[in-house]
Protein backbone atom coordinates (compact mmCIF):
# COMPACT_ATOMS: atom_id res chain seq x y z
CA UNK A 1 0.00 0.00 0.00
CA UNK A 2 1.13 3.50 -0.92
CA UNK A 3 2.12 6.32 1.74
CA UNK A 4 -0.88 7.94 -0.07
CA UNK A 5 -3.06 5.85 0.22
CA UNK A 6 -1.70 5.63 4.16
CA UNK A 7 -2.15 9.10 4.78
CA UNK A 8 -6.03 9.13 3.03
CA UNK A 9 -6.62 6.28 5.96
CA UNK A 10 -5.60 9.04 8.75
CA UNK A 11 -7.32 11.98 7.53
CA UNK A 12 -10.64 10.17 6.56
CA UNK A 13 -10.36 9.20 10.58
CA UNK A 14 -12.57 12.04 12.73
CA UNK A 15 -11.47 10.50 16.11
CA UNK A 16 -7.69 10.53 15.31
CA UNK A 17 -8.01 14.12 13.61
CA UNK A 18 -9.71 15.46 16.91
CA UNK A 19 -6.94 13.52 19.23
CA UNK A 20 -4.04 15.44 17.33
CA UNK A 21 -6.39 18.46 17.12
CA UNK A 22 -6.74 18.93 20.97
CA UNK A 23 -2.81 17.65 21.57
CA UNK A 24 -1.71 20.50 19.74
CA UNK A 25 -3.98 22.62 21.54
CA UNK A 26 -2.99 21.35 24.90
CA UNK A 27 1.05 22.06 23.60
CA UNK A 28 0.00 25.59 22.58
CA UNK A 29 -1.72 26.42 25.80
CA UNK A 30 1.55 25.27 27.86
CA UNK A 31 3.71 27.11 26.17
CA UNK A 32 1.61 30.00 26.12
CA UNK A 33 1.12 29.97 30.15
CA UNK A 34 4.95 29.32 30.20
CA UNK A 35 6.06 31.84 27.91
CA UNK A 36 6.58 34.24 30.68
CA UNK A 37 9.26 32.25 32.48
CA UNK A 38 10.63 31.12 29.03
CA UNK A 39 10.32 28.09 26.94
CA UNK A 40 10.95 24.66 28.14
CA UNK A 41 14.62 22.68 27.26
CA UNK A 42 15.99 26.35 26.45
CA UNK A 43 19.70 27.39 28.52
CA UNK A 44 19.36 30.22 30.62
CA UNK A 45 21.74 32.27 33.15
CA UNK A 46 20.58 32.92 36.45
CA UNK A 47 22.27 35.28 39.01
CA UNK A 48 20.67 37.38 41.76
CA UNK A 49 20.65 41.05 42.28
CA UNK A 50 19.37 43.08 45.78
CA UNK A 51 17.17 46.16 45.87
CA UNK A 52 16.18 48.89 48.57
CA UNK A 53 12.69 47.95 47.63
CA UNK A 54 10.62 46.02 45.56
CA UNK A 55 7.55 47.80 45.62
CA UNK A 56 4.68 46.92 42.56
CA UNK A 57 7.64 44.14 41.63
CA UNK A 58 6.37 41.06 40.87
CA UNK A 59 7.43 37.62 39.78
CA UNK A 60 6.81 37.12 36.01
CA UNK A 61 8.12 40.95 35.31
CA UNK A 62 10.47 41.15 32.25
CA UNK A 63 14.49 41.81 32.64
CA UNK A 64 15.15 44.18 30.02
CA UNK A 65 19.30 45.45 28.42
CA UNK A 66 18.51 48.38 26.39
CA UNK A 67 15.15 48.04 25.93
CA UNK A 68 14.99 44.58 24.90
CA UNK A 69 13.67 41.86 26.88
CA UNK A 70 16.43 39.45 27.63
CA UNK A 71 14.59 37.44 31.14
CA UNK A 72 12.06 37.63 33.70
CA UNK A 73 12.08 37.81 37.55
CA UNK A 74 12.11 34.61 38.73
CA UNK A 75 11.30 34.93 42.60
CA UNK A 76 11.63 37.72 44.67
CA UNK A 77 12.49 37.23 48.71
CA UNK A 78 12.92 39.96 51.95
CA UNK A 79 16.11 39.96 53.02
CA UNK A 80 16.77 41.78 56.69
CA UNK A 81 20.16 42.59 57.85
CA UNK A 82 22.04 43.48 60.93
CA UNK A 83 20.96 46.88 61.67
CA UNK A 84 17.18 45.54 61.32
CA UNK A 85 16.61 47.26 58.34
CA UNK A 86 14.58 44.70 55.50
CA UNK A 87 15.51 44.98 51.40
CA UNK A 88 14.46 42.68 48.72
CA UNK A 89 16.60 40.15 46.62
CA UNK A 90 15.78 39.46 43.25
CA UNK A 91 16.57 36.07 41.18
CA UNK A 92 16.37 36.63 37.56
CA UNK A 93 16.37 34.17 34.82
CA UNK A 94 18.32 35.05 31.94
CA UNK A 95 18.93 34.56 28.11
CA UNK A 96 22.34 33.02 27.85
CA UNK A 97 22.80 36.21 25.10
CA UNK A 98 23.62 38.23 28.00
CA UNK A 99 25.93 35.64 29.40
CA UNK A 100 27.79 36.80 30.88
CA UNK A 101 27.27 40.56 32.56
CA UNK A 102 29.79 43.23 33.91
CA UNK A 103 31.24 42.92 36.73
CA UNK A 104 30.07 47.03 37.53
CA UNK A 105 26.50 46.21 36.14
CA UNK A 106 24.04 48.12 37.75
CA UNK A 107 20.13 48.27 37.56
CA UNK A 108 17.08 50.02 38.22
CA UNK A 109 13.02 49.20 38.37
CA UNK A 110 11.17 51.11 36.21
CA UNK A 111 7.59 51.48 35.43
CA UNK A 112 6.71 49.76 32.07
CA UNK A 113 3.02 51.61 32.25
CA UNK A 114 0.52 54.43 33.82
CA UNK A 115 -0.95 51.27 35.21
CA UNK A 116 1.40 50.86 37.69
CA UNK A 117 3.46 47.46 35.79
CA UNK A 118 7.10 47.38 36.44
CA UNK A 119 10.08 46.04 34.48
CA UNK A 120 14.08 45.63 35.50
CA UNK A 121 16.41 47.49 33.61
CA UNK A 122 19.76 46.16 33.60
CA UNK A 123 23.00 48.77 32.24
CA UNK A 124 25.81 46.38 31.52
CA UNK A 125 28.93 47.82 32.98
CA UNK A 126 32.55 48.41 30.94
CA UNK A 127 34.59 45.32 33.53
CA UNK A 128 36.43 42.73 31.20
CA UNK A 129 35.32 40.69 34.38
CA UNK A 130 31.99 38.70 33.90
CA UNK A 131 29.78 37.78 36.89
CA UNK A 132 29.49 33.71 37.00
CA UNK A 133 26.61 31.52 37.11
CA UNK A 134 24.67 32.08 40.48
CA UNK A 135 26.33 35.22 41.32
CA UNK A 136 24.71 37.94 43.67
CA UNK A 137 24.88 41.88 43.03
CA UNK A 138 25.10 43.87 45.86
CA UNK A 139 22.77 46.95 46.97
CA UNK A 140 25.45 49.00 45.82
CA UNK A 141 24.88 47.82 42.09
CA UNK A 142 20.95 49.37 42.70
CA UNK A 143 20.39 52.86 41.54
CA UNK A 144 18.21 55.36 42.84
CA UNK A 145 14.86 54.23 43.09
CA UNK A 146 12.29 56.91 40.77
CA UNK A 147 10.01 58.70 41.38
CA UNK A 148 6.96 57.16 39.89
CA UNK A 149 3.33 59.05 38.47
CA UNK A 150 1.42 57.68 41.30
CA UNK A 151 4.14 59.09 43.97
CA UNK A 152 4.42 62.50 42.06
CA UNK A 153 0.54 62.43 42.40
CA UNK A 154 0.42 61.26 46.43
CA UNK A 155 2.60 64.31 46.85
CA UNK A 156 -0.70 66.98 47.20
CA UNK A 157 -3.05 66.74 48.96
CA UNK A 158 -6.68 66.62 48.10
CA UNK A 159 -7.64 69.88 47.87
CA UNK A 160 -4.76 70.37 45.05
CA UNK A 161 -5.68 66.81 43.25
CA UNK A 162 -8.92 68.22 42.76
CA UNK A 163 -7.87 71.59 41.69
CA UNK A 164 -5.40 70.06 39.02
CA UNK A 165 -8.38 67.86 37.69
CA UNK A 166 -10.64 71.19 37.61
CA UNK A 167 -7.88 73.05 35.56
CA UNK A 168 -7.52 69.83 32.72
CA UNK A 169 -11.30 70.20 32.55
CA UNK A 170 -10.65 74.04 31.72
CA UNK A 171 -7.81 73.08 29.66
CA UNK A 172 -9.90 70.48 27.77
CA UNK A 173 -12.59 73.06 27.18
CA UNK A 174 -10.58 75.34 26.10
CA UNK A 175 -8.81 73.36 23.10
CA UNK A 176 -11.90 71.61 22.07
CA UNK A 177 -12.62 73.09 18.47
CA UNK A 178 -10.25 74.88 17.98
CA UNK A 179 -7.85 72.58 15.91
CA UNK A 180 -7.53 74.77 13.05
CA UNK A 181 -5.51 77.05 15.35
CA UNK A 182 -3.84 74.42 17.03
CA UNK A 183 -2.30 73.28 13.91
CA UNK A 184 -1.80 76.97 12.34
CA UNK A 185 0.01 77.51 15.96
CA UNK A 186 2.29 74.31 14.98
CA UNK A 187 3.07 75.39 11.80
CA UNK A 188 4.46 78.39 13.13
CA UNK A 189 6.72 76.53 15.92
CA UNK A 190 9.07 75.29 12.93
CA UNK A 191 11.46 78.16 13.49
CA UNK A 192 11.42 77.95 17.14
CA UNK A 193 12.29 74.19 16.70
CA UNK A 194 14.94 74.81 14.78
CA UNK A 195 16.45 77.54 17.31
CA UNK A 196 15.61 74.86 19.85
CA UNK A 197 17.96 72.32 18.54
CA UNK A 198 21.41 73.72 19.24
CA UNK A 199 19.49 74.68 23.29
CA UNK A 200 18.69 71.31 23.50
CA UNK A 201 22.39 69.83 22.23
CA UNK A 202 23.82 71.78 24.71
CA UNK A 203 21.44 70.74 27.45
CA UNK A 204 22.42 67.04 26.61
CA UNK A 205 26.20 67.59 26.20
CA UNK A 206 27.80 66.03 28.94
CA UNK A 207 29.66 69.40 29.83
CA UNK A 208 26.63 70.61 30.82
CA UNK A 209 25.60 68.43 33.42
CA UNK A 210 22.03 68.59 33.47
CA UNK A 211 22.05 65.73 35.88
CA UNK A 212 23.80 67.59 38.75
CA UNK A 213 22.01 70.31 38.27
CA UNK A 214 18.65 68.54 39.11
CA UNK A 215 20.57 66.71 41.58
CA UNK A 216 21.65 69.97 43.17
CA UNK A 217 18.43 71.04 42.40
CA UNK A 218 17.07 67.61 45.12
CA UNK A 219 19.90 68.56 47.51
CA UNK A 220 18.43 72.00 47.67
CA UNK A 221 14.73 71.17 47.85
CA UNK A 222 15.67 69.09 50.94
CA UNK A 223 17.35 71.18 52.48
CA UNK A 224 14.39 73.58 52.58
CA UNK A 225 12.17 71.23 53.67
CA UNK A 226 12.74 71.66 57.29
CA UNK A 227 11.85 75.51 56.85
CA UNK A 228 8.66 74.98 54.87
CA UNK A 229 6.10 76.20 57.21
CA UNK A 230 9.00 79.00 57.88
CA UNK A 231 8.79 79.70 54.40
CA UNK A 232 4.89 79.46 54.06
CA UNK A 233 4.89 82.10 56.96
CA UNK A 234 7.18 84.34 55.02
CA UNK A 235 5.19 84.15 51.44
CA UNK A 236 1.82 84.76 53.70
CA UNK A 237 3.95 87.75 55.31
CA UNK A 238 4.76 89.05 51.90
CA UNK A 239 1.30 89.35 50.76
CA UNK A 240 0.74 91.32 53.52
CA UNK A 241 3.94 93.84 52.25
CA UNK A 242 2.77 94.37 48.96
CA UNK A 243 -0.81 94.17 49.14
CA UNK A 244 0.23 97.45 51.31
CA UNK A 245 2.70 98.24 48.83
CA UNK A 246 -0.01 98.14 46.11
CA UNK A 247 -1.99 100.90 47.82
CA UNK A 248 1.01 103.70 47.05
CA UNK A 249 2.61 102.35 43.83
CA UNK A 250 0.31 104.79 41.86
CA UNK A 251 1.68 107.06 41.69
CA UNK A 252 4.53 107.07 44.42
CA UNK A 253 6.37 103.80 43.43
CA UNK A 254 5.59 104.52 39.69
CA UNK A 255 7.03 108.24 39.87
CA UNK A 256 9.91 106.82 42.09
CA UNK A 257 10.84 104.14 38.73
CA UNK A 258 10.29 106.49 36.42
CA UNK A 259 12.89 108.69 37.99
CA UNK A 260 15.19 106.43 38.86
CA UNK A 261 16.19 106.38 35.06
CA UNK A 262 17.54 109.74 35.56
CA UNK A 263 19.20 109.29 38.74
CA UNK A 264 21.20 105.93 37.06
CA UNK A 265 22.21 108.04 34.32
CA UNK A 266 23.52 110.90 36.56
CA UNK A 267 25.06 108.47 38.74
CA UNK A 268 26.78 106.52 35.41
CA UNK A 269 28.01 109.99 34.62
CA UNK A 270 29.33 110.85 38.29
CA UNK A 271 30.74 107.98 38.83
CA UNK A 272 33.79 108.10 37.08
CA UNK A 273 34.68 111.78 38.42
CA UNK A 274 33.89 110.58 42.16
CA UNK A 275 36.28 107.26 41.85
CA UNK A 276 39.35 109.43 42.28
CA UNK A 277 38.22 111.21 44.98
CA UNK A 278 37.34 107.36 46.86
CA UNK A 279 40.61 106.85 46.01
CA UNK A 280 41.93 109.77 47.69
CA UNK A 281 39.40 109.27 50.53
CA UNK A 282 41.12 106.01 50.93
CA UNK A 283 44.41 106.95 51.35
CA UNK A 284 43.24 109.68 53.44
CA UNK A 285 41.78 107.11 55.87
CA UNK A 286 44.96 104.85 55.79
CA UNK A 287 47.06 108.09 56.79
CA UNK A 288 44.39 108.89 60.04
CA UNK A 289 44.55 105.59 61.00
CA UNK A 290 47.24 106.53 63.39
CA UNK A 291 45.41 110.02 64.28
CA UNK A 292 42.43 107.91 65.29
CA UNK A 293 44.66 105.23 67.53
CA UNK A 294 46.26 108.43 68.90
CA UNK A 295 42.74 109.84 69.44
CA UNK A 296 41.31 106.67 70.85
CA UNK A 297 44.15 107.10 73.81
CA UNK A 298 42.97 110.81 74.42
CA UNK A 299 39.37 110.23 74.01
CA UNK A 300 38.94 110.67 78.24
CA UNK A 301 40.96 113.87 78.20
CA UNK A 302 38.54 115.19 74.98
CA UNK A 303 35.52 114.45 76.60
CA UNK A 304 35.96 115.80 79.92
CA UNK A 305 37.46 119.14 77.89
CA UNK A 306 33.92 118.89 75.86
CA UNK A 307 32.32 118.63 79.27
CA UNK A 308 33.97 121.52 80.55
CA UNK A 309 33.88 123.47 77.72
CA UNK A 310 30.60 123.48 76.73
CA UNK A 311 29.34 125.54 79.53
CA UNK A 312 32.07 127.81 78.51
CA UNK A 313 30.65 128.05 74.80
CA UNK A 314 27.23 128.29 75.96
CA UNK A 315 28.44 131.81 78.08
CA UNK A 316 30.39 132.30 74.89
CA UNK A 317 27.41 134.78 72.95
CA UNK A 318 27.63 136.84 76.00
CA UNK A 319 31.10 137.53 75.41
CA UNK A 320 31.34 137.60 71.77
CA UNK A 321 28.32 140.42 72.52
CA UNK A 322 30.31 142.17 74.51
CA UNK A 323 33.64 142.33 72.15
CA UNK A 324 32.68 144.07 69.33
CA UNK A 325 32.56 147.30 71.47
CA UNK A 326 35.98 146.12 73.04
CA UNK A 327 36.72 145.98 69.35
CA UNK A 328 35.95 148.84 68.15
CA UNK A 329 37.41 150.60 71.56
CA UNK A 330 40.70 149.62 70.76
CA UNK A 331 40.61 150.31 66.91
CA UNK A 332 40.03 153.96 68.23
CA UNK A 333 42.71 153.59 70.71
CA UNK A 334 44.99 152.63 67.92
CA UNK A 335 44.25 155.05 65.63
CA UNK A 336 44.61 157.68 68.51
CA UNK A 337 48.09 159.48 67.67
CA UNK A 338 48.60 159.89 70.98
CA UNK A 339 48.77 156.32 71.61
CA UNK A 340 51.77 156.34 69.45
CA UNK A 341 53.47 159.04 71.03
CA UNK A 342 52.70 157.39 74.47
CA UNK A 343 53.78 153.97 73.23
CA UNK A 344 57.63 155.65 71.94
CA UNK A 345 57.81 157.31 75.68
CA UNK A 346 57.05 153.84 77.07
CA UNK A 347 59.44 152.50 74.99
CA UNK A 348 62.32 154.98 75.55
CA UNK A 349 61.68 154.92 79.10
CA UNK A 350 62.10 151.14 79.66
CA UNK A 351 65.40 151.31 77.85
CA UNK A 352 66.14 154.20 80.60
CA UNK A 353 65.52 151.37 83.31
CA UNK A 354 66.53 148.82 81.58
CA UNK A 355 70.61 148.61 83.02
CA UNK A 356 68.72 149.78 86.68
CA UNK A 357 66.01 147.72 86.62
CA UNK A 358 68.55 144.68 85.70
CA UNK A 359 69.97 145.17 89.26
CA UNK A 360 67.29 146.17 90.92
CA UNK A 361 65.19 143.04 89.94
CA UNK A 362 67.37 140.29 91.61
CA UNK A 363 67.33 142.06 95.14
CA UNK A 364 63.98 141.51 94.76
CA UNK A 365 63.41 137.94 93.10
CA UNK A 366 66.69 136.42 95.11
CA UNK A 367 67.05 139.28 98.54
CA UNK A 368 63.34 140.81 98.59
CA UNK A 369 65.32 143.69 99.32
CA UNK A 370 62.26 145.90 98.33
CA UNK A 371 59.63 143.79 100.05
CA UNK A 372 61.66 144.43 102.98
CA UNK A 373 62.09 148.42 102.82
CA UNK A 374 58.88 148.50 102.10
CA UNK A 375 57.41 146.65 105.09
CA UNK A 376 59.86 148.57 107.44
CA UNK A 377 59.26 151.48 106.44
CA UNK A 378 55.38 151.08 106.96
CA UNK A 379 56.35 149.95 110.43
CA UNK A 380 57.64 153.33 111.09
CA UNK A 381 54.47 154.53 110.88
CA UNK A 382 52.21 151.89 112.02
CA UNK A 383 53.65 150.54 115.44
CA UNK A 384 54.90 152.35 118.40
CA UNK A 385 53.59 153.91 122.13
CA UNK A 386 52.24 156.45 123.60
CA UNK A 387 55.07 158.87 123.37
CA UNK A 388 54.73 158.16 119.24
CA UNK A 389 56.07 155.30 116.33
CA UNK A 390 59.14 154.44 116.05
CA UNK A 391 61.50 152.45 113.51
CA UNK A 392 62.10 148.66 113.30
CA UNK A 393 65.29 148.58 114.54
CA UNK A 394 67.77 147.65 117.20
CA UNK A 395 71.10 148.77 118.08
CA UNK A 396 73.47 145.67 118.81
CA UNK A 397 76.34 146.70 121.52
CA UNK A 398 78.83 144.48 121.74
CA UNK A 399 80.10 143.82 125.85
CA UNK A 400 82.27 146.63 127.59
CA UNK A 401 85.60 146.35 127.73
CA UNK A 402 86.48 145.19 123.63
CA UNK A 403 89.06 147.83 122.39
CA UNK A 404 86.99 148.26 119.44
CA UNK A 405 83.74 148.17 120.98
CA UNK A 406 81.12 150.86 119.67
CA UNK A 407 79.54 151.25 123.24
CA UNK A 408 82.90 153.47 123.88
CA UNK A 409 85.16 155.04 122.00
CA UNK A 410 87.68 152.41 119.78
CA UNK A 411 91.13 152.38 121.51
CA UNK A 412 92.50 149.47 118.92
CA UNK A 413 91.71 148.43 115.52
CA UNK A 414 89.01 145.63 115.13
CA UNK A 415 91.29 142.82 115.09
CA UNK A 416 90.60 141.54 117.76
CA UNK A 417 92.08 140.10 120.46
CA UNK A 418 88.55 138.97 120.98
CA UNK A 419 87.10 136.67 119.42
CA UNK A 420 84.32 139.07 118.55
CA UNK A 421 85.64 141.86 118.11
CA UNK A 422 87.24 141.99 114.39
CA UNK A 423 86.10 144.34 111.60
CA UNK A 424 83.21 142.32 108.98
CA UNK A 425 82.22 145.45 106.28
CA UNK A 426 80.77 144.44 103.23
CA UNK A 427 79.80 147.69 100.97
CA UNK A 428 78.72 145.88 98.01
CA UNK A 429 76.99 142.09 99.07
CA UNK A 430 76.59 139.59 96.39
CA UNK A 431 72.71 140.29 95.19
CA UNK A 432 72.50 138.19 91.70
CA UNK A 433 73.22 141.36 90.22
CA UNK A 434 74.56 140.82 86.48
CA UNK A 435 77.95 139.27 86.62
CA UNK A 436 77.77 138.29 90.15
CA UNK A 437 76.68 134.97 92.23
CA UNK A 438 73.31 133.88 92.71
CA UNK A 439 73.02 134.65 96.56
CA UNK A 440 71.37 136.97 99.01
CA UNK A 441 74.33 137.85 100.58
CA UNK A 442 73.49 140.98 102.85
CA UNK A 443 71.78 140.07 106.09
CA UNK A 444 72.55 135.98 105.77
CA UNK A 445 76.15 136.01 106.85
CA UNK A 446 77.11 133.93 110.10
CA UNK A 447 79.14 136.27 112.03
CA UNK A 448 82.64 134.76 111.65
CA UNK A 449 84.13 135.25 115.27
CA UNK A 450 87.81 135.39 115.80
CA UNK A 451 87.80 136.68 111.79
CA UNK A 452 88.39 139.94 110.28
CA UNK A 453 86.15 140.11 106.78
CA UNK A 454 86.18 142.67 104.34
CA UNK A 455 84.45 142.36 100.92
CA UNK A 456 81.85 139.63 100.02
CA UNK A 457 82.01 136.26 102.51
CA UNK A 458 83.42 133.23 100.52
CA UNK A 459 81.00 130.54 99.56
CA UNK A 460 77.39 131.09 98.76
CA UNK A 461 74.81 132.28 101.09
CA UNK A 462 71.72 131.05 99.34
CA UNK A 463 68.60 133.03 98.68
CA UNK A 464 66.06 134.56 100.86
CA UNK A 465 62.57 133.45 101.28
CA UNK A 466 60.44 136.48 103.08
CA UNK A 467 59.67 134.31 106.89
CA UNK A 468 61.50 131.88 105.73
CA UNK A 469 65.22 130.60 106.67
CA UNK A 470 67.66 131.24 103.81
CA UNK A 471 67.49 128.60 100.69
CA UNK A 472 71.26 127.80 100.56
CA UNK A 473 72.41 125.51 97.93
CA UNK A 474 73.77 121.64 98.23
CA UNK A 475 77.20 121.83 99.20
Amino acid sequence: MSRQTRIQRLTASPVLVGALTTLIVIVAVFLAYNANNGLPFVPTYRISIEVPNANSLVEGNEVRVGGVRVGTVETIAPVQDKDGSVHAKLDLKLDKSVDPLPEDTTYIIRTRSALGLKYLQVTPGQSDRGLAEGSTLGLDHARPEPVEIDQLFNTFQARVRNAIQQNQLEFGDALAGRGPDLNAAIGELRPLVRILTPVMRNLASPQTDLAGFFHGLERASAEVAPVAQTQADMFRNLDTTFSALAAVSRPFIQDSITRGVRAENATIETLPRIRPFLRHSAALFTDLQPAARALAESSPILARTFRIGTPVLLKTPILNAQLPPTAAALLRFQQNPNVITGIDALQHTAKVLDPTLAFVTPSQTVCHYPSILLRNAAGTVSQGDGNGNWLRSITIMPPFGEPNAEASPSSAPANGPGAISHLHYNPYPNTAAPGQTRECEAGNVDYAKGRTLIGNVPGNQGTFTDGEPPQKPPS
